[in-house]
């Protein structure tokens, strides 16, 4: 090849190596410029998201934050903040048994094997119940919140189907106080009975679950009340037993339990079984605890206007094939003060009889007798209520407690108003704040409610309620020792003991009803079965471990006057 042809070979090449030059950087340029492009794109994307959210959707607030950070369900409160009812992250044990794969083997060793192991972590856990729920391959929760030490122990088996899911649970500090008032969260996320289920829709709304919702209970004095009910079914073997303690201005529910009571932590078969309400939806024939009432209706009507007026009382009443009678005599007659104080059924028939079934069940109606109690709780029970017009032996038997069964949380609202200058009110378990003006119906002339505190008071300082006598509190109360009735008729070994009482009786504040289920006689109750000597003594002993805490002090200078109704008390005791 010539020199010529050479030069031109080479000169060729350089050109188009040059043409390649200039092409691959041409497309590098295209390459940083689209990259640019679309940098620039995402860039302008977003800053008009971000105006967008400025202009119409505002910057994320401190409450915005807040409600994102709050549990899945908010807290319940006592009136002082005291945590009832709390939501928290935890564990819970989860049998998957696909954790290894389509058509493996749902655990690496025998269901037996890994039920043992777990029985060791958790020893209330059948083996064999445990062994035939693994061994049936089905997932679901084998437990419920467990701690994380828990779960690290049965990690360390091994075994990939058992899992731990986070969830967020339900937590009661205070284990099985106040059960019936709080209720319980069920598997489904949401309240079941009690407060749980009346603040259902509050306590999961974002917009809400930040303020606690708070309960007109006192966790001190509920404490105190379920002690003291607890002490005396042990001390007298009753079935339950059942109280209230309630603010007779207000309506306020401060303290409310029904025994044997269940954990809400944990509802188990034994829990399920005492989940009824005895408070709020049992009714019963309470007795003799109505008899106050019965008078008060009959002062304020004008048919008792002289308390020194007596009554025959050494013969029974024979009235349509049935015979009212005392539970053992108490002289030839009596005037009201004494048939109070020795709780006399013979003449309290007798003051209805002269007040009329009429205005007697008028009274009873405007106390709320004859409907479900006036409370939030959904489980309210029906009272049991004599139909038509009361015949006259419906309104003897009535007046003194028979005939009709109602609810304990129905007679602390009538002995609320019977104390509190005449005025019924709804109870209600919501914090009231104070100075709150709370609107009732009256039912009583304030001058009744007056003389009623004196008789109250009477019964406690020389009657049956003597018990119940707490030194400086000023307790005024009644005693009631109701037959239960069955199947053929009142069962004389089955009753049901309660005691209605007030406290200060000078300034009245709160009410309290103990009341005990089928009490037997033991050597706590001196061998009686009746309320002077089971219920009254529950009441003597609370009303002095809960005055201080609701701000009412002892003090021994001051008491009710009775002065102008002590020279109609004659000497004797009675029940």
């Amino acid at each position: 090849m010539s020199s010529l042809s050479v030069s031109t070979a080479v000169t060729s090449g350089r050109r188009d190596l040059v043409n390649v030059r200039t092409r691959s950087l041409r497309m590098a340029k295209w390459r940083v410029l689209w990259v640019v492009l679309g940098f620039a794109f995402v860039a302008f994307v977003a800053l008009v998201r971000i105006a967008f959210l400025g202009l119409f959707e505002g910057s994320p607030t401190n409450e915005d934050i807040v409600t994102a950070l709050l549990p899945e369900r908010g807290d319940i409160v006592d009136r002082n903040g005291v945590p009832l009812a709390r939501a928290f992250p935890a564990y819970s044990l989860w049998f998957n048994p696909a954790a290894l794969g389509e058509g493996g083997p749902p655990l690496v060793r025998s269901p037996r094997e890994v039920a043992q192991a777990l029985v060791q972590v958790f020893p209330d856990l059948n083996v064999d119940e445990l062994t035939k729920r693994l061994a049936d391959g089905k997932p679901g929760y084998l437990r419920r919140r467990i701690l994380p030490e828990d779960a690290n122990r049965i990690h360390a088996l091994g075994e990939p189907a058992l899992e731990f899911p986070r969830e967020t649970e339900r937590f009661y500090p205070q284990g099985s106080m106040a059960a019936h008032v709080l209720g319980f969260v069920g598997a489904d996320g949401h309240g079941h009975i009690g407060m749980e289920q009346v603040f259902d829709k509050r306590l999961l709304d974002p917009g809400t679950r930040g303020t606690p919702a708070m309960l007109s209970i006192d966790a001190r004095a509920q404490g105190a009340l379920e002690d003291e009910l607890s002490r005396a079914m042990i001390d007298t073997q009753a079935k339950g037993a059942a109280g209230v303690v309630l603010d007779v201005d207000t309506g306020e529910v401060i303290a409310l339990a029904s025994l044997p009571s269940f954990n809400p932590n944990l509802i188990d078969r034994a829990g399920e079984a005492n989940i009824f309400n005895r408070v709020t939806n049992q009714v019963y024939e309470l007795g003799s605890v109505i008899k106050p009432i019965t008078v008060a209706s009959a002062i304020d009507a004008g048919t008792v206007t002289d308390l020194s007026r007596r009554y025959q009382s050494n013969r029974p009443i024979a009235i349509g094939g049935f015979e009212i009678h005392d539970s053992h005599s108490f002289g030839g007659s009596l005037n009201i003060p004494e048939a109070l104080i020795h709780s006399s059924n013979i003449v309290t028939a007798q003051v209805a009889d002269q007040l009329g079934g009429e205005r007697l069940s008028a009274t009873m109606r405007a106390l709320g007798m004859s409907e479900r109690p006036s409370i939030e709780l959904p489980a309210r029970g029906f009272p049991i209520w004599p139909k038509g017009n009361w015949s006259r032996i419906t309104t003897m038997t009535a007046s003194y407690g028979h005939g009709f069964a109602m609810t304990p949380l129905h007679l602390a609202q009538a002995y609320a108003a019977m104390v509190n200058g005449g005025i019924w009110r709804p109870a209600t378990l919501v914090r009231i704040e104070p100075g709150t003006d709370v609107p009732g119906r009256r039912v009583f002339k304030a001058s009744t409610s007056a003389r009623m505190r004196q008789l109250l008071r009477l019964i406690v300082d020389l009657g049956t309620g003597r018990k119940a006598n707490a030194v400086g509190y000023r307790v005024g109360g009644k005693t009631g020792s109701a037959e239960k009735p069955g199947s053929g008729g009142y069962q004389k070994t089955n009753i049901v003991s309660t005691f209605a009482a007030a406290f200060p009786m000078d300034h009245p504040r709160y009410v309290v009803i103990a009341m005990l289920d089928e009490p037997k006689a033991t050597a706590a109750s001196s061998g009686q079965r009746t309320a002077a000597w089971n219920a009254a003594p529950v009441v003597g002993r609370l009303v002095p471990r809960i005055g201080p805490v609701l701000g009412i002090m002892p003090d021994a200078t001051r008491d009710v006057d009775i002065t102008d109704l002590a020279p109609l008390i004659a000497s004797g005791d009675g029940e």
